[in-house]
This record gives C-alpha cells, sequence and structure tokens, in this order.
C-alpha cells in the first residue's frame, strides 16, 4: 500500500489554494462542499494546502513551514493525493491511484456512481440511529456484529444494494437479524437491458427465482448460478428462506 488513505475533517479550518484557472476552480469547489475555510498561502494556521497550478517554488515554501501540499499533476512534489469520490453522504467512497491516473479514478468512479443507490447514505443514517436497539436485541458485540454483517450481505435484508432497505422492519424481523423477501419484478419486455437498475440487482442477489411459462432465458440468465429456478404461474403465496424474485408481466 503506498499511502494511507484518511478522511479529514475540515469544516471549519484553514485550508490554503493557490493558483487560477479550472484546476483551481475544481479544488475550491470541493473544500467548500467539505466545510473548509479556504485562505491564502500567508495564512499561519492552515497546515493543509493545494497549489493548483503545481508552482514548485510555492511548494517548496510551503513545506518549509511544515504544511502537508498537494500539487496539482505534480505526484512527486505531493504529500497527499486528492481521490475521485463518491458522495452518498454520510457513506464515502475514495478511489486513487496515487497520482498514476487521474482519469483511471475518474472511470472506476463513474462506474460505482451507476452502481451504487442513493439510499445508502439514508441506510447509514438509520444504522446510527438503531444503535442503542441494536445494543438491546444483541448484548453481545460478537452477536450484534454477526447479525449486522447477515442483514447486510447479498440478498439480506438490509443489503445496501438490494430493494430499499428498511431498518425497522429488519430489527422487528428476530433475533437473527434475517428477514425473508419477495421482490416483484415487473417485466416489461423480453429484453434484459429494460430491467431496471434496481430490478437487475435484485434478480442478481436471489436466493430463488419464480417466473411463469414463457419468461425468456435472457431474463433467467441475470439470475446468480446457483439460485434456484421455480416455474410457477403466479407469485408464491409463502415466504421462504432469503430474498425471493417474483418475474411478472404487466
Amino acid at each position: 500500500m503506498h499511502s494511507l488513505p484518511v478522511f479529514l475533517l475540515l469544516a471549519g479550518r484553514p485550508v490554503i489554494l493557490t493558483g487560477e484557472g479550472e484546476a483551481a476552480d475544481a479544488k475550491r469547489r470541493l473544500l467548500e462542499r467539505a466545510g473548509a475555510i479556504i485562505v491564502g498561502e500567508d495564512d499561519g494556521e492552515a497546515r493543509i494546502a493545494i497549489v493548483s497550478d503545481g508552482d514548485e517554488a510555492v511548494v517548496a515554501r510551503l513545506k518549509a513551514r511544515g504544511v502537508l501540499v498537494n500539487a496539482t499533476d505534480r505526484p512527486a512534489l505531493c504529500d497527499f493525493t486528492l481521490p475521485a469520490i463518491v458522495d452518498r453522504d454520510p457513506v464515502l467512497i475514495a478511489i486513487g491511484t496515487g497520482g498514476a491516473s487521474a482519469g483511471l479514478a475518474a472511470a472506476l468512479r463513474q462506474r460505482l456512481e451507476a452502481m451504487l443507490p442513493q439510499h445508502i447514505g439514508s441506510l447509514a443514517r438509520h444504522l446510527f440511529a438503531a444503535r442503542p436497539d441494536l445494543r438491546r436485541l444483541w448484548p453481545d458485540a460478537g452477536q450484534r456484529r454477526r447479525a449486522i454483517a447477515q442483514g447486510l450481505a447479498p440478498g439480506g435484508a438490509i443489503d445496501p444494494l438490494g430493494g430499499d432497505p428498511d431498518v425497522s422492519a429488519w430489527l422487528a424481523a428476530g433475533s437473527d437479524g434475517a428477514a425473508d423477501i419477495v421482490h416483484h419484478v415487473r417485466l416489461r419486455s423480453d429484453d434484459p437491458d429494460d430491467l431496471t437498475l434496481r430490478d437487475a440487482r435484485m434478480l442478481a442477489l436471489a436466493d430463488r427465482v419464480y417466473y411463469p411459462s414463457g419468461t425468456p432465458d435472457a431474463i433467467l440468465d441475470r439470475a446468480r448460478a446457483d439460485a434456484a429456478r421455480i416455474a410457477v404461474e403466479a407469485p408464491p403465496a409463502k415466504l421462504t428462506d432469503g430474498l425471493s424474485v417474483w418475474l411478472g408481466r404487466g
């Protein structure tokens, strides 16, 4: 590991930003989102600086004062690098390449943006609010950790990449933290590309798939290879363990 990823709390703290142009504007927006107070090179309180034009003289002066510096497009001069960010507040995902390729980091961010639903931030807030209930249900820390892991696992009751996770329903489900779910998918056509992102995700996570006759293989093939496939003409009336998906028309 070439560096240690950290998340800095910058709200209300001074950060030096030097340089002008698009690079400086982009860094300014980023710092403002983090709540930093943007100051000039002469500020004596700041301990972090971004030199947006990579000016070596500015970098040298700041480092001589013990300031940690990021020099845009000059990885050899950097004490730290700025990652590409996927923001699902309060969940943050940072992607860095150690300055090797900002383009690669940006491409990976775009992929993750498409994969990660907006409700992940809400899920984190609900889990935080539920901490007293979590301790009450599972007083033992190890048991609590296992229950949370089970709930967040693929196909789990609060799977962050599944449907809309309901923390309250999960907590009410029982002592093992598990809940049985049937997710209904309305097929709009025989083309799997017409599945919504949410439906495709649920299908890929399902433990079993219920489907009527005539459902195309191209749709069924989007399910996990080891998921049970059950041909029926109506959705299941009884819940079974884990995540079930019903593929229906109309």
